[in-house]
């Protein structure tokens, strides 16, 4: 089983799920430490130090080895930007994919660090991720790496977290190479890839983060599952064990009428194909193996979809064919 960022919530914000799709893989995670601070807790003062030297590894993206702490952190959240990237900049609530190594000031000792697992997908958002990740990280761009000393009231407050082995007096260290970064306005970046076939939908190409068109033919629907590129990214193929992030819309063959969607709400998907293994068996299929920064095409037959049971109340019906266009963002 991949193992829990301690830096994660134990119930993340902000998530989009298709119906009856509920986050269950949170729950049942041995290192779901909380973030302390919530709206009783005042934004910190932003200083620049001090902050231990980064001793090895001072490449973008190389594994780090950072310096005890010399004397007394400061109370204040200090941030430093070691390098300075150039991609988009990162707001609250973006979400963010990113490598980062923990540490306890006073000792040196390491708690947590992704560079040898795979990088971390993450919301900046209140209840997602501590505190001083979303004030330290807020206005830097993709590219940078950052380091920062967040103090126990934007870390994991006076309770500290035992299972790491952090004191509620801790500071801790943290370096971060921040890989992308993701919002409501994130499109694939993939190569357009020829939609031929006349029997199938043609989905728009469009890469501005509005919603793309669904163009579906007066034609009975395929009997089996299709998921083909419309733009094909190059980036590493989805596994069954993997947590996606995504931009998605979903309409019904029969209809063109939209069922639910990302687009316009401001929000992003994030579950994982296990997940949706649950839900819509066709989509978690279609989306395994397809590569991501792709955006592709998936039609699901009733039987891969919500057969005879479909959500209540909505324009989904008995044995709707559901056509999807999926966005893979990102996956984890």
């Amino acid at each position: 089983m991949r193992r829990r960022s301690l830096l994660l919530a134990a119930v993340p914000a902000g998530l989009v799920t298709l119906a009856g799709c509920g986050d269950k893989s949170s729950s049942s995670s041995k290192a779901s430490a909380s973030p302390s601070a919530s709206a009783s807790v005042p934004p910190p003062k932003i200083v620049d130090g001090p902050l231990p030297a980064i001793t090895a590894g001072t490449k973008f993206d190389e594994k780090p080895t950072v310096a005890k702490g010399s004397g007394d952190p400061s109370k204040d959240l200090a941030v430093k930007t070691v390098i300075a990237g150039s991609g988009k900049t990162v707001a609250e609530n973006d979400f963010i994919q990113a490598n980062y190594l923990g540490q306890i000031w006073s000792t040196g000792k390491v708690f947590d660090q992704s560079y040898d697992r795979t990088p971390l997908l993450m919301q900046l958002a209140a209840g997602s991720i501590i505190d001083g990740w979303r004030y330290g990280l807020a206005g830097k761009k993709a590219g940078s790496r950052v380091l920062m000393a967040v103090p126990p009231t934007w870390g994991y407050g006076s309770s500290g977290n035992a299972q790491a082995g952090i004191k509620g007096t801790d500071t801790l260290v943290f370096v971060v190479d921040v890989l992308n970064s993701f919002n409501s306005k994130s499109s694939s970046t993939g190569k357009e890839v020829a939609q031929s076939d006349a029997a199938l939908p043609k989905v728009g190409t469009n890469t501005d983060g509005k919603a793309p068109s669904i163009g579906i033919p007066k034609a009975d629907p395929p009997k089996k599952l299709v998921s083909n590129y419309v733009l094909e990214g190059d980036g590493p193929e989805v596994t069954a064990a993997q947590t996606i992030l995504c931009q998605f819309k979903g309409e019904v063959w029969d209809s063109g009428k939209v069922f639910e969607q990302t687009y316009e709400s401001g929000k992003l998907a994030q579950f994982s194909v296990a997940q949706m293994q649950q839900v819509v068996k066709g989509l978690a299929q279609g989306i395994t193996g397809k590569k991501v920064g792709s955006r592709i095409m998936v039609v699901t037959p009733p039987d891969l979809a919500y057969g005879n049971n479909p959500p209540s109340g909505g324009v989904v019906q008995k044995g709707s064919t559901l056509v999807f266009s999926v966005d893979i963002l990102a996956a984890m």
